[in-house]
């Protein structure tokens, strides 16, 4: 690294104190592969941690709430009991089905006992009309009470059914007055209170509450963001990325691109992407404010072969003037002056700025001041 100091203005110049500045050397890179060096970000895009699967837990029925079970940050399990509602009504409406399907049932029973009776009487007057014991027309009237006990067992049969399904169908209303978690997750809001009324059709006016709280699944939390579609065309399903959190500067989170939303916002001319996480952390909370940096990746080579080098230069970001692709860097020349110089700039990442064009390897650039410099600018260079 060295130290280079302003050695003097030109006369009509106003004059301004000594600035120190520092200047490093280029990396010198080889190569004239065409792209971005792998690992560097190529687009940044600014976003919001979401949930993929979040649901607002309500209650199937209308009714009073009961009991409340659950609290904000507690972990819940698929089929745990979030709420209990009053099952009074409910519970009568089953004891009741219930009996009706025991009556069925005791029905069905005496009609057995009586068909099984006018069975043996049919039978036995068949054998005494052959005699002529009786006459055709009692064997015709036991013939007839044999017969209709037959269709009395069918109703009976069809009644047990309808019984059956009555108490099924009050079973469910009755396991209604208790709201399950629909999946592992998170508890983030509680909504409800014992004595309330919920109600699945409610606009949540008045005092009836629509549900009883909010599970998120924290497994499948992502990154939307919202990217110009003029750079679109940068990313694509599987590219690298990183995540870096509003809250967590310093931490880059691995991920990859999801999928590219296949329709633009005409009010914002931007396309939605959806950004997924390679590692989960409990620090990773929904709704968050995120900034994602969409990576390039690294070009295919030959087995055994060593890896395609990197084209351009590597400067450090404070020592370029960037306006889109292109940028300006000041170089120090041999007579101890500074030369303006345009360059093109390549993608960005956390150890430089790629420059594609405009610059050599081993140039000297100066890394801060910049505005305090110009074209040709004395300069002087102090280890």
């Amino acid at each position: 690294m060295w130290r280079v100091t302003l050695a003097s203005r030109p006369p009509c110049a106003i004059w301004r104190s000594a600035c120190a500045i520092i200047a490093s050397r280029t990396k010198i890179q080889s190569g004239a592969a065409a792209g971005a060096p792998a690992g560097l970000s190529l687009l940044d895009a600014s976003g919001y941690v979401v949930a993929r699967r979040k649901a607002t837990v309500s209650a199937k029925i209308t009714d009073k709430v009961m009991t409340v079970l659950i609290e904000e940050g507690r972990h819940v399990k698929a089929g745990d009991v979030v709420a209990t509602l009053d099952d009074t009504n409910v519970r009568a409406a089953y004891n009741q089905a219930v009996a009706q399907q025991r009556y069925a049932q005791v029905s069905l029973a005496q009609v057995q006992v009586q068909l099984a009776n006018a069975e043996r009487t049919y039978k036995r007057d068949q054998g005494l009309v052959a005699d002529a014991y009786i006459s055709q027309f009692d064997l015709d009237t036991a013939r007839t009470a044999f017969e209709n006990l037959k269709a009395q067992l069918a109703t009976a049969q069809q009644n047990i059914k309808v019984a059956d399904e009555g108490v099924a169908v009050a079973q469910r209303n009755l396991d209604d007055t208790i709201v399950r978690a629909p999946f592992d997750g998170v508890i983030t809001t509680k909504d409800a209170q014992p004595g309330e009324i919920v109600s699945p059709i409610s606009a949540g006016g008045g005092f009836t509450r629509t549900g009883i709280g909010t599970i998120v699944d924290m497994d499948s939390l992502e990154v939307e963001v919202d990217v110009n579609e003029s750079f679109i065309n940068r990313v694509h399903p599987d590219q690298p990325a990183s995540v870096r959190l509003n809250a967590y500067t310093d931490w880059d989170i691995p991920a990859y691109v999801i999928a590219v939303i296949p329709t633009a916002d005409r009010s914002k001319a931007t396309v939605k992407v959806r950004v997924g996480f390679k590692v989960k952390d409990p620090r990773i909370l929904p709704e968050m404010g995120a900034r994602v940096s969409f990576l390039s990746e690294a070009p295919a080579q030959a087995e055994g072969q060593p890896p395609a080098p990197r084209p351009g230069v590597l400067v450090p970001a404070e020592a370029v003037q960037a306006s889109g692709d292109a940028g300006v860097v000041f170089v120090l020349r041999g007579d101890n002056t500074v030369e303006r110089r345009a360059v093109k700039l390549g993608a960005k990442g956390n150890d430089g700025v790629a420059v594609l064009s405009g610059l050599s390897a081993g140039e000297r650039v100066a890394a801060s001041n910049l505005d305090q410099l110009a074209d040709g600018a004395k300069v002087k260079v102090v280890p």
